[in-house]
């Protein structure tokens, strides 16, 4: 199981992404990106979910029209580790 980012670690982490937050009432982080168009979201919320399958760790998402919005947590350590910071920057990449 991975470990719980706190501290140091955490800060960090969260400040090499771009636009991610804590998530107020859990330990998760949270961004909303917004498309041109529901296909370039669509887009997105394909290539976020191949990544997510190979790495065997799955985003909480809502999407309406060309706005995602997308929670990342571990929920075996209970809380954001180093693969929401992995799968986050990937989602980064990716809405780029």
């Amino acid at each position: 199981m991975p470990d719980k980012l706190t501290g140091d670690a955490r800060r960090e982490a969260l400040a090499g992404l771009d636009g991610w937050e804590e998530t107020p009432g859990r330990d998760a982080i949270r961004k909303s990106f917004r498309f041109t168009d529901f296909n370039r979201a669509f887009a997105f919320m394909t290539r976020a979910a191949l990544a997510a399958e190979r790495m065997d760790h799955h985003p909480e998402w809502f999407n309406v029209y060309n706005r995602v919005d997308v929670a990342l947590s571990t929920h075996d350590a209970g809380g954001v580790t180093r693969r929401d910071i992995e799968l986050a920057a990937f989602m980064d990449r990716a809405a780029a």
